[in-house]
């Protein structure tokens, strides 16, 4: 069993007062309880948790924020990512209202309550990651606060003790003409506006002005004597707020403790592959998982494969130059060896793939020099250990983008990344048919920003939108199934499962 706590302070420091000694100490000893849906994260979690619990709790939510950032960068509406993130979440991170009687409440809050802090260990350590991770959590609390129980809401903002003075009764006659005028500026129609006034009637409130400078700006709230008073409906906002300067407080907190944090051996890697993961979101994938038992994978339909659009960018780039020169280097042999070991072609065939494609040499060349390293891939030869695991497991995004990059000659790697704009423009144009401008400058923007499978998701996109539609307007396929892709091998999986529908439908259901 894991300690989840897996900080200790220093006995010399035990009477030394210290706020952060404090947060740490105070943790220790608290029962958790979850009466609310919702929480602040105030207080670190204390129960015994498995490894293997420390390890899934974290790469599930580790999910969720992965697409809600997705999500912002294709600037979908608060709605749109509503609906696009349900799915997700109910299968990844469900959190179940207090009126649902759901014998899973408990469960479901101790994971949300441990993975946020195993995942503010692991994104603490830079500057960036904490923006970050402050960003994406803020968009899920103001996503769940949207969406939660009215009642359960407000019983939930009434327990976080606000420094909020609640607007009396006197008061608000007294203001009632500047409060009604306040409805004016609200987003309402004129019909509403006196409903909503109604509403607002018994939950004004008000706080310093320098505490709430959006609504000021957008006129949002009535002001007087440096105070603005705030109807319900913006109280909402207010809790974001307050949700998000806690948070990067503690991240803050959070960053200081960590060279003396006593981590168990066994954190320490998982905790650096989660911010990795963060940096370029990864995907598990173990043996051939993206593979279709009904697809015609075989060494002679690969072209067609390719020119059908169902091969990404950097695997396009990998066939297209291996049939130019009948060569590649020793990466590249292997990055595109592993991914063509994913979508399902077998040994026999991707031997006979490669012989055919290396045209210029002999048989004998060809059986001493890259034979072996076909089968060792494959997992036919070798130690016992790379036998029994059938070889290696295809290159996520991740490693593509963060391991060996490519030199002069060599053809492996991202595009996205590795290529400049012209020649990543020259790619998409001639290589994938990809010529809408607005697609190429979003590449663009993509590639300058350095969200490399955020670009490799927009062409996806463009080139599969009239399949997309079909298939989420039939419901054919779920939000789940069409998340970010962020594998090469999932990016062939969806494409062929899409482009075949009408074939294949309940290949397509079964899937995800």
């Amino acid at each position: 069993m894991l300690r989840s706590n897996v900080s200790r302070i220093d006995p010399k420091r035990r009477n030394v007062p210290d706020h952060r000694k404090k947060q740490l100490a105070e943790a220790a000893y608290k029962d958790t309880d979850y009466p609310h849906r919702l929480n602040f994260y105030s207080t670190p979690p204390t129960a015994d948790i498995t490894i293997e619990q420390f390890e899934q709790w974290a790469i599930d939510r580790l999910r969720i924020l992965a697409e809600l950032e997705a999500c912002s960068f294709r600037n979908k509406t608060p709605a749109e990512t509503a609906s696009h993130m349900k799915p997700l979440l109910d299968k990844y991170l469900p959190l179940d209202t207090n009126s649902s009687s759901s014998s899973q409440l408990f469960a479901q809050r101790q994971k949300d309550h441990y993975s946020h802090f195993i995942l503010r260990l692991a994104f603490a350590s830079t500057e960036d990651l904490r923006r970050r991770f402050t960003r994406v959590e803020t968009m899920l609390f103001r996503m769940r606060l949207n969406a939660d129980d009215g009642r359960e809401r407000a019983a939930f903002i009434n327990s976080l003790n606000l420094d909020w003075e609640t607007v009396s009764d006197e008061e608000k006659r007294e203001l009632a003409a500047e409060l009604a005028a306040t409805a004016s500026f609200g987003g309402f129609k004129k019909g509403q506006q006196q409903q909503q006034y109604e509403e607002d009637q018994q939950t004004w409130c008000k706080v310093s002005w320098l505490r709430v400078p959006e609504l000021v700006e957008q006129r949002r709230v009535f002001l007087r004597q440096g105070y603005a008073y705030v109807p319900a409906r913006e109280q909402q906002a207010m809790v974001v707020s307050e949700f998000s300067s806690r948070l990067e407080r503690q991240l803050e907190l959070t960053a200081r403790a960590l060279p003396r944090l006593d981590e168990d051996d066994r954190l320490t890697p998982i905790l650096a592959h989660l911010s990795k993961n963060f940096i370029t979101p990864d995907a598990s994938y173990v043996g051939t998982s993206s593979a279709i038992s009904s697809a015609d994978i075989s060494a002679r339909n690969i072209d067609n494969l390719v020119n059908n659009h169902h091969f990404p960018a950097c695997m396009s780039h990998l066939h297209r130059t291996l049939r130019r020169d009948a060569h590649l280097k020793h990466y590249g042999r292997l990055q595109y060896t592993l991914f063509l070991k994913g979508i399902g072609l077998n040994l026999e065939e991707c031997l006979l793939f490669w012989r055919q494609s290396f045209n210029k040499i002999t048989d004998d060349t060809f059986n001493k020099e890259y034979r072996y390293n076909v089968r060792h891939t494959y997992g036919d030869v070798g130690g016992d250990s790379n036998r029994r695991g059938g070889g290696y497991s295809p290159y996520s995004c991740q490693k593509i983008l963060t391991e060996h990059p490519p030199g002069p000659g060599e053809a492996h790697g991202c595009p996205y990344r590795h290529f400049n704009m012209e020649n990543l423009q020259t790619l998409l144009q001639q290589g994938m048919g990809v010529t809408d401008r607005g697609v190429l400058n979003g590449v663009k923007e993509d590639k300058e920003k350095q969200k490399f499978h955020m670009a490799c998701n927009r062409v996806f996109e463009h080139l599969h939108k009239e399949e997309l539609k079909k298939a989420k307007d039939e419901g054919i396929m779920t939000a789940a199934q069409l998340e970010t892709i962020v594998h090469p091998n999932e990016y062939f999986k969806r494409s062929y499962l899409l482009k075949n529908m009408g074939k294949m439908q309940g290949d397509v259901k079964m899937e995800g």
